[in-house]
């Protein structure tokens, strides 16, 4: 039997608290999601100004990257350059940046999908909050 980190609740509110100061002192009106390694929500947060679409898009973006263990944007890249085929995959559905999934002693325990503003600023309110979590 295998031993895995996993996450926790204080680790999602860490995260998700750290995600959203990012995109605050940037003034950057997004939704933050936070799924754990199955892809299941476990914290959803849209700021004020975030456009609803985004409350659906962030899920999707770190459902894909935790399903995935790879960001989102990798699947974005390969569209982009002509593998058109991975539009079908089944379960997935955030094919764009800023899914970013969380990777603890070379494990995915979740990851973190934002939305609301470009894709790389969405990337960089979703590694702001990963960097909150404590790996001790």
């Amino acid at each position: 039997m295998k031993n895995r980190p996993m996450l926790t609740q204080d680790d999602v509110q860490a995260m998700g608290e750290a995600a959203r100061a990012e995109a605050q002192a940037n003034g950057w009106a997004v939704t933050i999601a936070i799924v754990d390694d199955g892809g299941h929500l476990l914290w959803l947060q849209r700021l004020d100004g975030a456009a609803p679409v985004s409350a659906q898009i962030a899920p999707a973006k770190a459902r894909t990257a935790a399903l995935g263990r790879r960001e989102s944007k990798g699947y974005e890249d390969m569209i982009n350059q002509g593998r058109t085929s991975f539009l079908s995959a089944p379960g997935i559905e955030g094919l764009l940046e800023g899914g970013v999934p969380v990777m603890v002693e070379g494990h995915c325990i979740g990851a973190v999908g934002v939305s609301g503003v470009k894709s790389n600023e969405d990337a960089q309110v979703a590694r702001a909050g990963i960097a909150a979590l404590k790996t001790n």
